[in-house]
């Protein structure tokens, strides 16, 4: 890969975006690449946990590269409603790889350092938890670009933080630091500095690494579920998901981890 460095170990993938000379903004490249990486990494049976990070730019994600905007916004098609047409079919195809992120069966979670900035801000909402650094900040930048941020931001940030919170920030295009972030609820926790960050993100993903797969990816699946449903449709749907899986082999071998007094095993 050109712009995305990708290391397993111990059932956990570390993701470095890696464009440190454009302040990590994402080209098409990029895009292609975090769409095609992020479905093979729910196909890893090795892989359980999915941290993705800043690497060793500036910033976390600086959005969207400019060249990757005005190739959506420009094309040679003459016909008004067909040249439409192609622009809304290049905005959903933009969407794909944010969308692959989210339908990852493992869980995500987002370790943010400076910038996290407009498509950034679509990129880690889409994960399943988000730590950053005091110095981080995040900002709706599509604002300030005259123009309506289109890849997920709009959608996803309403159901983590509260909803004026997210107009002020939709509306405004103003900066919010990690300390706030962390108030608000974009981010679980703030850290002082990237290598406490990371550190304190790799123990998190080393716990859930340590739990069953497979309960871990139900539960991941059936809170996606839950966000997007009725109460009384997520309970009638957990009950038919787990007499489907209730009675797996995690669940003896968990019993029986704890009656011998030993760390459980699971399987792939």
């Amino acid at each position: 890969m050109k712009t995305l460095q990708l290391n397993i170990q111990n059932h956990i993938a570390h993701v470095k975006i890696n464009r440190p000379e454009k302040a990590n903004a994402l080209d098409q490249t990029a895009w292609n690449e975090i769409e095609a990486l992020f479905n093979e990494l729910d196909e890893n049976d090795e892989v359980r946990v999915i941290v993705i990070e800043g690497g060793e730019s500036k910033h976390f994600c600086a959005g969207i590269d400019l060249s990757l905007l005005m190739s959506v916004s420009q094309n040679d098609i003459t016909c008004e409603a067909r040249r439409r047409e192609k622009i809304r079919k290049d905005l959903l195809k933009l969407q794909t790889p944010i969308n692959a992120i989210e339908n990852c069966s493992k869980p995500v979670l987002a370790a943010i350092h400076g910038g996290c900035i407009g498509g950034g801000i679509d990129l880690v909402v889409a994960c399943d938890m988000r730590y950053c650094t005091d110095n981080a900040y995040f900002t709706i930048k599509e604002i300030d670009m005259g123009m309506v941020a289109d890849l997920g931001t709009l959608q996803r940030l309403p159901k983590l933080i509260g909803e004026g919170m997210v107009r002020e920030m939709a509306f405004t295009g103003r900066n919010v630091a990690g300390k706030e972030a962390e108030k608000i609820g974009i981010v679980n926790r703030s850290f002082m500095d990237k290598e406490t960050m990371l550190d304190e993100v790799m123990k998190i993903a080393e716990t859930i690494a340590a739990k069953s797969p497979v309960s871990v990816r139900g539960t991941k699946h059936i809170l996606l579920h839950t966000r997007d449903h009725s109460v009384a449709d997520g309970l009638n749907y957990i009950a038919t998901w787990n007499a489907a899986m209730l009675l797996s082999n995690d669940l003896q071998e968990a019993f029986t981890a704890k009656m011998e007094k030993r760390e459980a095993k699971f399987e792939r």
